[in-house]
């Protein structure tokens, strides 16, 4: 009886040893997540939890392994975090502009003097600052409006769509599907502008620390993760209808919704060749709402860390 007991011990810590466990945090109120949706459900095999936060999780929880945002949070906490890592991406957005045409507008150089919802201090304002900069138009030149997007109709009353159906601002530039709502919302008189835009796109990525790389048995889940959303990229990007109802059931939208801005969307895992020149570019921005002198590019250097997408992918 005393030897079976301590026989059977050392086969459960073995097992348990190699059960691989994760934890994700990622905002779970924006579409850009849920390809880890499907590679938690579908590929990844071992448990994980995702819940809702984004890169800043790392740390305010040290349980949180992952992280995931766009690469505004990712500056912004590189910031005051140097061991932070980004590792690939989830997703790459190109955002939109929609505006009303019953305020005079017909062209990007008409937003002059306008009132354009955004979201301060993220990659929505940062989108219209550089947008807009390409007709010459500088911040001064317009007003960024505060407010909250939208999932789905009914739109609340302090929702971008609601505020640009209502008056109350004349156009919208952001993540999806608020755009879209706002155009809808707006039907004829709606005029939208950067559905073939390329100076700004969002990159939605994966981030981690260096202590949870420097980890062999984290690191090897980490890669097995990454490996798993290989695989769910690679759906979303060629087979959308097969998890297009999922992903919307996931943030609470609607499908059709979705399908509408599924082509503004870029599915894939990589680590962008112009991650560093974007990074480098765009922290001017953060640095000045952070209060601080934008961070050198040799140290930003640091926060890329492609090693680990290498080994996923076997490259």
């Amino acid at each position: 009886m005393y030897l079976s007991r301590n026989a059977s011990f050392p086969i459960l810590l073995l097992t348990s040893r190699f059960v691989l466990s994760l934890k994700i945090a990622s905002a779970l109120g924006v579409l850009e997540w849920t390809p880890e949706l499907i590679a938690k459900e579908d590929y990844f095999q071992g448990e994980v939890d995702i819940v809702n936060g984004g890169i800043a999780s790392l740390f305010s929880d040290l349980t949180v392994d992952l992280g995931s945002n766009s690469e505004t949070q990712l500056l912004s906490q590189f910031g005051s975090h140097k061991n932070l890592r980004t590792i690939g991406t989830v997703a790459e957005v190109y955002y939109r502009i929609v505006a009303n045409k019953k305020s005079g507008i017909s062209s990007l150089e008409d937003l002059k003097g306008k009132r354009v919802g955004a979201l301060r201090t993220t990659s929505s304002e940062y989108f219209v600052q550089t947008y807009l900069a390409t007709v010459g138009l500088k911040p001064a030149d317009y007003t960024v409006v505060n407010g909250l997007g939208c999932l789905e109709e009914p739109c609340a009353a302090n929702t971008f769509p609601a505020m640009l159906k209502s008056g109350s601002i004349d156009a919208i530039g952001m993540w999806e599907p608020s755009v879209e709502l706002g155009a809808e919302a707006l039907g004829p008189d709606a005029i939208v502008f950067g559905g073939n835009q390329t100076v700004y796109r969002e990159i939605y990525n994966l981030a981690t620390t260096s202590e949870k790389l420097d980890d062999p048995d984290k690191r090897a889940e980490i890669v097995q993760f990454l490996k798993a959303l290989k695989q769910a990229e690679d759906v979303f990007q060629n087979d959308p209808a097969k998890v297009i109802g999922r992903a919307a059931e996931a943030v609470g939208t609607d499908s059709t919704l979705l399908e509408a801005v599924w082509p503004v969307h870029r599915w894939h895992v990589q680590v962008p060749t112009d991650m560093l020149d974007v990074l480098v570019e765009e922290d001017k921005f953060v640095a000045s709402y952070a209060t601080r002198e934008p961070i050198p590019r040799e140290i930003l250097a640091i926060v890329i860390d492609a090693s680990v997408l290498e080994e996923a992918l076997g490259v």
